[in-house]
């Protein structure tokens, strides 16, 4: 069974900055992370897949969102910039063998959530 806990949301001001993490458990999985806002459905935000080669972003964060994972110790990161009061949403770490099943639909595995708020 695979666990994906994430950590690293809060309150941040427009502008400012967060950086979340997800740790997986078990062997290596292509990852990303979705967001949903209260009312609206779970979106796509960013992937990474297996070996780190490849990324994806959803256009709503490109040049302000940087997906990365570290091997040696089956982590991934968001580095979120210059957040917007629309960026606000449960964020939830996905994990699959299959790249393009994280950066469409999400994987096979899902963490908990973690909230960010971005006040204006």
């Amino acid at each position: 069974q695979v666990q994906l806990v994430e950590s690293g949301g809060g309150l941040v001001q427009a502008g400012g900055s967060l950086r979340l993490s997800c740790a997986a458990s078990g062997r290596r999985y292509s990852m990303g992370w979705f967001r949903q806002a209260p009312g609206k459905e779970r979106e796509f935000v960013a992937a990474v897949s297996m070996n780190g080669g490849s990324t994806t972003y959803a256009d709503s964060v490109k040049g302000r969102f940087t997906i990365s994972r570290d091997s040696a110790t089956n982590m991934v990161y968001l580095q979120m910039n210059s957040l917007k009061p629309e960026d606000t949403a449960v964020y939830y770490c996905t994990a699959d063998i299959d790249y393009i099943m994280v950066r469409t639909s999400g994987g096979s595995y899902w963490g908990q959530g973690t909230q960010v708020t971005v006040s204006s």
